[in-house]
């Protein structure tokens, strides 16, 4: 089974989706969407700090699953329903104080119950990686 982007979804549809959600509350947005892949967005901001100063390790990861949720969104197969994350694993690499940090996702397997998503996450103003991260999405059908 080939799965496809659904054309239809424009990052304008699902940033209008966001507010009242997490996602809306960190301020994240998405920025493009490709066939398997997508970008997003978000401001550090002194409110996704941890106490020591530095970007908050759930920050960035909001912002990966986001991403990667996002683009499992996109690329769902005719007739599933929904999804949800099963797994998730994040390796930091660096960190940030201000600024804006991006994400791009990247599919990895795409299968009728699962996907997999590779997300990169850098600082803008430094270029520097500051985390990747990969997660398994199941695939919610209609019962």
């Amino acid at each position: 089974m080939k799965i496809s982007r659904d054309t239809s979804i424009t990052p304008e549809i699902m940033n209008a989706r966001l507010p009242g959600s997490l996602p809306g509350l960190m301020g994240i947005e998405i920025t493009e969407i490709r066939d398997g892949e997508l970008d997003a967005q978000m401001p550090v901001q002194p409110d996704k700090l941890a106490p020591n100063g530095f970007l908050h390790a759930a920050s960035v990861i909001a912002l990966a699953d986001t991403a990667c949720g996002v683009a499992t969104w996109v690329h769902m197969p005719d007739g599933a329903e929904s999804f949800t994350t099963i797994e998730l694993k994040s390796n930091f690499l660096g960190t940030a104080r201000d600024g804006e940090i991006t994400c791009t996702a990247k599919a990895q397997h795409m299968g009728r119950t699962t996907q997999v998503w590779d997300a990169e996450v850098k600082h803008t103003e430094t270029g520097r990686t500051i985390a990747l991260f990969r997660c398994s999405q199941m695939i919610l059908w209609p019962r």
